[in-house]
């Protein structure tokens, strides 16, 4: 059984706090990480079922408005040749094919709104599973030190104790350092801004061509 039972308890869940109740921290932390990498697979394979959805109805409704086109475009015909009747079953055509298109694009606002919370599911997830990250990785500091720091203790039977203070100084020094670097690299990791603004183009661009197409529709 793991540790959580759906994805809001892994955004919502406190390590420090479950780490300070775990009997073995260190195992705790290795489990927390686990399924939250298995979970964040689950959402980018949710993420790339909308994405490969949104591109068949993509071509869904590119197909239907080429029907569209055809079918006003024979309305014309039959009205030029007098043919009312062909004019009025061309347009009954056209009309299905716009309900069609209606729906279609209907489908894909809400797909697309499923697949920005899947996004942001994946982005929240990935900000909690560095957070975890960089907890083990304390741990991992944290052993060293220890073990430094025993090591250190055992040869001051032998040394002069000044000397084994200052080795012990220069290397909590050293992890300082360490720790200094794992902190800046978090504040520091740059945003997918580029994948970010690329998105938003393509929202942009997307929403442009469905307004040109319903203004020709109603203009025709």
């Amino acid at each position: 059984m793991g540790l959580f039972t759906r994805f809001t308890d892994i955004i919502n869940a406190n390590i420090n706090s479950m780490l300070d109740k775990a009997e073995d921290p260190e195992k705790m932390i290795k489990l927390i990480i686990l399924e939250m990498d298995e979970t964040l697979v689950e959402v980018r394979a949710s993420a790339a079922k909308y994405i490969a959805e949104k591109k068949t109805i993509q071509r869904q409704i590119t197909s239907i408005e080429k029907t569209i086109t055809n079918w006003n475009a024979k309305a014309e015909v039959a009205v030029q040749k007098n043919r009312d009747d062909l004019a009025t079953l061309a347009l009954k055509e056209k009309y299905k094919n716009s309900e069609k298109l209606h729906q279609l694009t209907d489908g894909l606002n809400k797909l697309d709104e499923f697949l920005s919370a899947v996004q942001q599911d994946g982005e929240r997830l990935q900000e909690k599973l560095t957070e975890a990250k960089c907890k083990q990785q304390s741990y991992v500091l944290r052993q060293q030190n220890a073990e430094v720091r025993l090591k250190v203790r055992s040869q001051a039977v032998v040394h002069n104790i000044d000397e084994a203070i200052l080795r012990f100084e220069r290397f909590q020094q050293k992890i300082d350092r360490v720790e200094a670097e794992v902190e800046s690299y978090d504040l520091s990791k740059p945003k997918n801004l580029e994948e970010e603004f690329k998105s938003l183009e393509a929202q942009t661009h997307l929403e442009e061509e469905l307004a040109n197409l319903k203004k020709k529709v109603t203009a025709a």
